[in-house]
């Protein structure tokens, strides 16, 4: 790889980190097209085809999985990412990029899109595997100082088998990272970004609070399984202070709650919810499903 291949890469990977800092763990797709200025060249990091090369460099900068897209990537039960080739020919130019940048071991840049025009940013990620047979590349993320560590001790030994663990480690946060994301995105959007109980409108103080956690059989990240709420409803919810009727979606306050008296927040933040109906999504299949309210509503009745 040329050297000035390798210094845009590590300009790429330290601005996505000053991004990320900037507007959080979800870049806009607007930004991530611009890109940013190298030696007085602009670098963008995404395009309409989900492998993208800018035309500064040899071989492929940036690979992409669009929310809602034609390709279905999806991450093994091992810890890998499954990515789909561009189109059926194995020797289409950017199937051979990608290829390249396996037999050279160039660290590569993946954008996994949540929602429409926002994605997450994950980096380094590698080609680790090229499967013929089903159109796939095996792509694994890595740390990034695994790179640093590279460049600064180049005669150091790391085995393969070390990277490999490493490397599924890494991916596997990765992937529960990512749909951590896509359940809050969904779950907000659902509700219009408000909390249900008490109509909060800040999505930076706004969770998707799970019925059921998705540590239990029944907890699966789907919208139903779901709440948007703000913190401290949220940890009310969680807590058991509060608990939602099945039937006619109405919050009940822990009765030793209610005779509390302790200032404003308890009165406006949770006594006075007693009896009132949370806001439902406008779509049905969204709403929250009254066999999980039921469950978590009888744990609530039996912490009182």
């Amino acid at each position: 790889m040329e050297i000035i291949d390798h210094q845009i890469r590590l300009a790429a990977f330290e601005w996505l980190r000053k991004q990320v800092q900037l507007h959080g763990d979800l870049l806009p797709r607007r930004l991530l097209e611009s890109g940013f200025d190298f030696q007085g060249e602009r670098i963008p990091l995404l395009s309409p085809q989900g492998i993208f090369k800018p035309r500064q460099l040899q071989l492929p900068l940036t690979i992409t999985t669009a929310p809602n897209g034609p390709y279905e990537d999806t991450f093994s039960a091992q810890g890998i990412l499954l990515y789909r080739y561009r189109g059926t020919d194995p020797d289409h130019r950017d199937n051979a990029g990608l290829r390249e940048t396996m037999k050279e071991h160039v660290p590569l840049i993946y954008f996994h899109g949540i929602v429409q025009g926002k994605y997450e940013a994950v980096w380094p990620v590698y080609i680790v595997g090229d499967d013929l047979v089903h159109l796939t590349f095996k792509v694994a993320a890595d740390e990034l100082e695994s790179i640093q560590y590279k460049i600064e001790n180049e005669t150091t030994f790391v085995s393969d088998v070390e990277n490999d663990i490493r490397r599924r480690y890494v991916t596997t946060q990765v992937r529960q990272r990512i749909h951590q994301h896509i359940f809050r995105e969904r779950v907000l959007d659902a509700y219009c970004n408000q909390c249900s109980f008490c109509r909060l409108r800040h999505p930076e103080l706004l969770d998707a609070a799970h019925i059921i956690g998705d540590k239990e059989p029944e907890g699966e990240p789907v919208v139903s399984n779901g709440l948007s709420l703000c913190k401290i409803h949220h940890a009310a919810f969680d807590e058991m202070l509060v608990g939602i009727r099945p039937e006619d979606y109405t919050i009940e306050v822990r009765e030793d709650i209610r005779k509390e008296e302790d200032g404003p927040m308890l009165v406006h933040g949770l006594q006075k919810l007693h009896n009132t109906e949370i806001i439902l999504p406008r779509i049905i299949r969204n709403r929250p499903d009254q066999n999980l309210l039921d469950i978590k509503f009888r744990r609530f009745k039996q912490a009182i």
